[in-house]
């Protein structure tokens, strides 16, 4: 079977000081208002270099809207929060109840996130973020918001990229919505090369009391022999987003052997027990990795590939039944937005690991020994392939062994 790279769909860069890319993604799984569709964050992925996961909705002006077109509104005057019913999204009230969380306590530990470039105002955007729902102040002088550059800087970091601030923003506002005790570090890489992003993840993993470090970026499949060895961290639960394109074939991080493939889901309420419904998003990635062995519990028999199959776990990843998050949408301005893509899944699954406390030996290997723990996610395609495109029973390459229903999987 041949296999297309997974950013090959992606295009036009987020550069400093400008909007973040304004494509439409070529998946919506959940229907939306007229004129209503999602972007990218990122540029198009280079050689030897990562694209970030994130989506986001927008109108026909590239103004943040919601499912239906409503427009999103920035931040009110002196912190203060907004109407709620102004913001479209998923809350972190909604987040603790579709995936068990509500109640549960880290007990302080930490959540690493990498991305590539600065982003200036990540713990002002944060503050209106977690002040708006309630949540605890996470800031650099209360130690619960870290800073860093992939050097353990916290006074030199990279250049502004916006594109990339919008993962950030992702990335911060959904560790909090899941594992509001969390505490959070943020590592920035210089750029978005593979060698600059592995160096931050090693940062990451040097910095005391990170049991779970987030990468939502990928590329093309890569070989664990080049870059495994920066994800390679027993003890810590390193998460990777599968893309956000649908059946493509492996993307790298995701496609190691060394860390948790998330991939995404599209999550409505429900009037059943649970409260909720999932599908897989016809936008998450899957696919074989024709470079890395399978991770320990996943069977070849079961996923039809001779090596490392792609996703392990999942959660909500579609931007039409995404996240609230408080965003820029300039160097110097943010806003409220809905956000989604496989950037979205995996620093929530990350916040479950850490709610878990249980990262010993490889975190990707506690999924498979605990998989009736898990949501069974059997309905929703990505795509046309037989074996990794259809959500079904058991493992499936959209949604792997299902969505985390709270710790007792990880």
């Amino acid at each position: 079977m041949r296999k297309i790279p997974l950013l090959a769909a992606i295009s036009v860069a987020a550069s400093a000081g400008a909007l973040g890319s304004v494509i439409p993604t070529a998946h919506a799984a959940t229907a939306h208002g007229p004129n209503v569709h999602s972007v990218h964050s990122c540029a198009t992925a280079s050689a030897g270099s990562a694209a970030c996961d994130a989506v986001h909705l927008v109108n026909a002006t590239g103004q943040n809207v919601s499912n239906t077109g409503r427009l999103q509104p920035a931040a009110a005057a002196h912190g203060k929060p907004v109407k709620p019913s102004a913001i479209s999204g998923k809350t972190p009230t909604d987040i603790q109840s579709a995936y068990k969380l509500s109640g549960l306590k880290s007990g302080g530990r930490t959540v690493a996130i990498v991305d590539a470039y600065g982003y200036p105002n990540a713990e002002r955007d944060l503050g209106v973020y977690r002040t708006q729902f309630g949540l605890s102040s996470c800031t650099k002088a209360n130690g619960c918001l870290t800073v860093m550059s992939q050097t353990g800087s916290t006074t030199s970091l990279p250049r502004t990229n916006v594109g990339w601030t919008q993962e950030q923003a992702l990335d911060l506002d959904a560790v909090s919505a899941a594992c509001p005790d969390c505490k959070i570090v943020l590592v920035q890489a210089k750029s978005a090369s593979f060698a600059d992003l592995g160096a931050a993840v090693n940062q990451a993993a040097k910095v005391s009391g990170v049991v779970a470090i987030s990468n939502s970026y990928g590329g093309g499949d890569a070989p664990d022999s080049t870059y495994g060895s920066y994800y390679n961290h027993p003890g810590i639960a390193v998460t990777a987003s599968t893309g956000d394109n649908g059946y493509q074939g492996a993307s790298f991080p995701a496609s190691s052997h060394y860390v948790t493939a998330v991939g995404g889901t599209s999550l409505n309420t429900a009037s059943n027990s649970r409260g909720w419904s999932e599908s897989a998003w016809s936008g998450s990635g899957s696919g074989c990795s024709t470079s890395n062995v399978a991770p320990s519990g996943q069977s070849s028999s079961v996923t039809h590939c001779s090596g490392r199959a792609m996703a392990d776990v999942s959660a909500v990843a579609d931007p039409n039944t995404g996240l609230a998050v408080y965003a820029p949408t300039s160097s110097n301005s943010s806003s409220w937005a809905q956000y989604g893509g496989t950037s979205l899944s995996s620093p929530l699954v990350a916040s479950v690991y850490a709610l878990s406390g249980n990262t010993s030996g490889y975190a990707n290997a506690k999924p498979y020994a605990n998989a009736s723990a898990l949501f069974d996610v059997t309905t929703g395609s990505n795509g046309s392939n037989q074996y990794w495109s259809n959500a079904g029973t058991g493992w499936d390459g959209p949604t792997g062994l299902g969505t985390p229903n709270g710790t007792a999987a990880f």
